[in-house]
């Protein structure tokens, strides 16, 4: 799977003055320029134009590779990084749509770092921003390679920024005096969670099944709850219909056991269960219903292999690496519909896992070091600059 680079960059010249962004996609690889983008955005502030940058290079690379492709971020801009990476919070309110925005464009894609480099090692995006204010001055539109031909650009490391400008940007200027020192002095450190949470996803594991006290392969076969496996579903609905929690949404995996645990807690809080069908266990194939004995004497050799590679799949079934594939789409959908609000996901082992790998950003292999009862909760809280926190893990309280 190929890789990208984001490079982005932005710069005013004045504060707020003449503004313009510079973003290039290339191969993560060989470092071959795929993209540039490049534009003047009028009269604003440095930090503006950076975030600019930041969406248009996002942009891009949705356009080029799609959905879930991996990505790195590299910026000179301390200011954005931290932010994005969740180490520092957004007090600039200006900033802030702009952060959402570049959040949202992120959860469609597997950005694997968010990093900070020197200005001299950004000279390709900083040439194109500066290409795009020269070329607004001219009253032209900046295309790439043609707009500003014959024109003079600063140099790829000249300082187009005012100083301080970053950190006049991290406060909030409507704070009284004595409150902006004390943020200068604490900008971030990356413990305290981002300032508003955008959305929350209670994940809740079914109930128990005949497959599950057997400890078999349970995939697509459909099982239904035992008569404890209903007596737990009914405890999590109690615990759940009672504050702090407040549910706005239960969405379901379509499989039996699944959807017989979401009614029970829709039961009790006067929602409706909407169903997912990306939400649905893996298909363990041939080895459905098998316990793990008797699968590790029949296959051996593909039971070792499973377990060293997420992408191998079992005989006719389905590998973690397509189940996680499935499992973002359907992120991505609860994160857009339900933005803002809290939303119970009823699913089972593998996609529960999954939400919580890709909220750790854990690589694939942290598959194989997570346990999740039987009718367990977790909770994921993702925040408005694309972060995300898990807040609590296979938690059963409510059974004892």
């Amino acid at each position: 799977m190929t890789s990208y680079l984001i490079e982005a960059d932005g710069g005013s010249r004045g504060n707020p003055g003449p503004a313009g962004y510079g973003a290039v996609v290339k191969d993560a690889a060989d470092g071959q320029v795929l993209a540039e983008a490049a534009e003047a955005i009028g009269v604003t502030t440095n930090n503006v134009a950076e975030y600019r940058g930041l969406i248009a290079g996002l942009r891009t690379v949705l356009s080029l590779a799609g959905d879930g492709a991996r990505v790195a971020v590299r910026m000179d801009s301390k200011l954005v990084i931290e932010q994005m990476a969740g180490r520092w919070k957004i007090k600039n309110e200006g900033l802030r749509p702009l952060a959402l925005e570049a959040g949202k464009l992120a959860r469609r894609l597997r950005i694997t770092e968010w990093t900070w480099i020197p200005r001299a090692h950004n000279a390709h995006a900083d040439r194109l921003a500066n290409e795009a204010m020269d070329a607004a001055a001219k009253g032209l539109a900046w295309s790439a390679g043609g707009s500003t031909a014959g024109a003079t650009a600063p140099p790829a490391t000249g300082d187009h920024r005012p100083p301080l400008v970053e950190q006049t940007d991290l406060l909030d200027l409507s704070a009284p005096a004595a409150s902006v020192a004390a943020q200068e002095s604490t900008p971030g450190t990356g413990w305290a969670p981002p300032t508003r949470v955008a959305t929350s996803l209670l994940l809740l594991r079914h109930g128990e099944t005949p497959l599950s006290v057997e400890r078999r392969f349970s995939g697509l076969g459909d099982a239904e709850l035992t008569p404890n496996g209903h007596a737990q579903a009914e405890a999590a609905a109690a615990r759940l219909s009672r504050a702090p929690y407040r549910l706005d949404a239960v969405v379901s995996s379509p499989l039996t056991r699944a959807r017989q645990t979401a009614e029970a807690v829709a039961g009790r809080t006067g929602l409706s269960v909407e169903v997912d069908d990306d939400l649905r266990e893996v298909d363990f194939g041939a080895w459905e219903g098998l316990t793990f004995t008797e699968v590790g004497r029949r296959w051996p050799d593909e039971l070792t292999a499973w377990l060293a590679d997420p992408a191998t799949p079992p005989p006719g079934g389905e590998s973690f690496t397509a189940v996680a594939d499935r499992v973002e789409r359907a992120q991505r959908r609860l994160m857009e519909t339900y933005e803002g609000r809290t939303v119970l996901v009823v699913s089972h082992v593998t996609p529960i896992k999954t939400l919580l790998r890709l909220a750790l950003t854990a690589p694939p292999a942290a598959l194989y070091r997570m346990h999740l009862d039987v009718a367990c909760l977790s909770l994921i809280e993702h925040y408005l600059d694309g972060q995300a926190v898990v807040k609590s893990f296979n938690d059963t309280s409510h059974l004892r």
